[in-house]
């Protein structure tokens, strides 16, 4: 086990020992103090544990590791990501996910605005809340809410496909509640056993995905735009 401080070392020097690392291996960093750009840009299999608050980007552009933060996080936790996962034992700030490609996004509290934003595959779940506009022009992908989601949910949606199990402030844009089916029922399992999110009961969510009206632009229903 590696132990890198940030109160004894910089950002880049983290990351720099990071990308060092070798498949299989592990580091803790220590003292993050909501330090920004911790864990980035990272391709090898390796396990990463920030033990306290991060700041913005932590662990975007990632495709490979897997790292937990005991704490909260800032601004596009995940961004970008393209496989392993990411797990905040708290809530996060906006855009959660922000045009992860792949992997896995586990939020153990609450997701303030624009959660998934522009998501392109992978999975978010979400345990507690999400705020307005979550999966904002998302193109594909899952998303899994454990409590109420925001006004705004799911604005132009394309292939992506969000499961709630609490209240809907309300839909966005070309977003509809659909009839949960059984492929549905057994990929919300599949999140909870990976999470660990056992308030979730998969056949007691709601299905949201897009109506499909907005697909190709139509002058003659330029005001649903």
């Amino acid at each position: 086990m590696v132990t890198l401080n940030c109160a004894e070392l910089s950002t880049r020097e983290i990351n720099t020992a990071l990308r060092a690392l070798a498949d299989g291996d592990a580091a803790v960093i220590t003292e993050p103090r909501g330090r920004h750009n911790l864990a980035v840009g990272l391709t090898s299999r390796i396990q990463i544990t920030i033990d306290g608050n991060a700041g913005y980007f932590t662990a975007g552009l990632c495709d490979g590791p897997d790292v937990t933060v005991n704490g909260f996080v800032g601004w596009s936790v995940g961004e970008n990501l393209m496989q392993g996962t990411v797990r905040v034992r708290g809530s996060v700030s906006q855009s959660a996910g922000s045009s992860a490609h792949g992997g896995l996004l586990v939020i153990e509290g609450d997701a303030s605005l624009r959660a998934g934003i522009s998501l392109k595959g992978g999975s978010i779940a979400i345990a507690g809340d999400a705020g307005p506009m979550c999966a904002f022009m998302a193109q594909a992908g899952t998303i899994l809410i454990g409590g109420d989601a925001g006004p705004g949910l799911g604005d132009s949606l394309y292939e992506a496909v969000i499961y709630v199990a609490g209240r809907i402030g309300s839909l966005g844009a070309d977003a509809r509640v659909e009839e949960l089916g059984d492929d549905d029922v057994l990929a919300v399992k599949r999140l909870v056993e990976l999470t660990g999110f056992d308030h979730i009961e998969p056949g007691d969510v709601r299905r949201v995905a897009s109506a499909r009206t907005l697909y190709h632009f139509d002058s003659a229903n330029f005001e649903a735009y």
